[in-house]
């Protein structure tokens, strides 16, 4: 579902339950929900589920269930425990085969501190797995996608490529040195939101996921009405995608989410194809993307780097505008 078409999905949905203790619900497309408990704790729900994007349980369990809890660290939030959501093909896939993408997504909870506690599970024609994740984050640190300030600078955690590389190897064109890169960049926990939202400086905070940058980074624009202005030399990218890129490997989302955005989007300069494809690629647990004061810029790249983040980098900036991206 493309960000247009999910805005006009949600402004067309009966109003539901007013509670003045659901600080975040879906009035600003952002990655979770979150209710105060009390003055201290606030809880961050999410939930995620795709059918795999490779071809090996154990890293599809663990691509998903980072993925799930990509949401919970976008928020500011520590992610707490996990609900697995599990459609399986009976008779199509082994017990085996499904026991490891359970194993795959116990371990990526077990790196991030959290129990899977349960969830549910269907018999289903293809395979589904993800999680329901939950975390907690004080009320007052809560980062939303909409509370970005004009000067703001704009920092991507993760490079981008995700859906280049995947394009590449349902078509077998994928070497092992694009499958690495692939497994390390959507099983890393985005683990630096936590740090993040200790930091009154950094003032808005979303994860870059199946919209791709551009569609995500609008709905910061929207959401907090300013322009954003993107230097696409600074962009870090997978090496192996770039050249799947340059080679052709396209997903048809990439398009999908160019003709959701396009109309808002300024290109100063004359991209090539397969560099315009880079912006729209949807990502699969990709990178956090945050808006911060200039001042602090270098202390919010040290959270990412001290976390083994390398490739983070200052992407562009916020002014005042009318939502828009311009990218030169």
């Amino acid at each position: 579902m493309t960000p247009a078409l999910l805005s006009e999905v949600l402004a067309k949905a009966p109003a539901g339950v007013i509670d003045p203790n659901l600080l975040v619900g879906n009035e600003s497309c952002d990655d979770a929900a979150v209710y105060r408990l009390n003055d201290e704790q606030a809880l961050v729900a999410t939930t995620d589920f795709f059918m795999p994007i490779v071809d090996d349980p154990f890293d599809f369990g663990r691509i998903a269930a980072a993925n799930a809890l990509s949401d919970v660290y976008a928020m500011g939030a520590r992610p707490i425990f996990a609900l697995a959501v599990c459609g399986m093909p009976i008779g199509k896939l082994s017990a085996d085969e499904i026991a490891r993408i359970l194993a795959g997504g116990q371990a990526v909870c077990a790196q991030a501190g959290v129990p899977i506690a349960g969830g549910h599970s269907i018999d289903s024609s293809e395979p589904i797995y993800g999680l329901v994740a939950l975390g907690l984050v004080h009320p007052q640190r809560i980062k939303r996608n909409d509370r970005a300030l004009a000067g703001d600078v704009l920092i991507l955690g993760k490079a981008l490529g995700v859906g280049i590389l995947s394009a590449a190897l349902k078509k077998g064109e994928l070497g092992a040195n694009g499958y690495t890169q692939m497994i390390e960049t959507t099983t890393r926990l985005n683990t630096p939101g936590i740090a993040l939202s200790e930091m009154a400086s950094v003032h808005a905070l979303t994860d870059v996921t199946g919209f791709g940058l551009l569609g995500h980074l609008l709905e910061i624009c929207r959401g907090s009405r300013l322009a954003a202005h993107v230097r696409m030399r600074d962009i870090p990218v997978l090496s192996e995608a770039g050249r799947a890129a340059q080679a052709g490997h396209v997903t048809g989302a990439s398009a999908r989410n160019w003709s959701s955005v396009g109309a808002e989007v300024v290109l100063t300069q004359t991209l090539l194809p397969w560099q315009r494809d880079l912006l729209t690629d949807p990502q699969t647990s990709g990178g956090l993307l945050v808006a911060c004061s200039a001042d602090d810029a270098p202390a919010v790249l040290d959270v990412f780097r001290s976390a083994g983040f390398a490739q983070a980098a200052v992407i562009g900036e916020l002014n005042v505008g009318s939502p828009r991206v311009v990218v030169r």
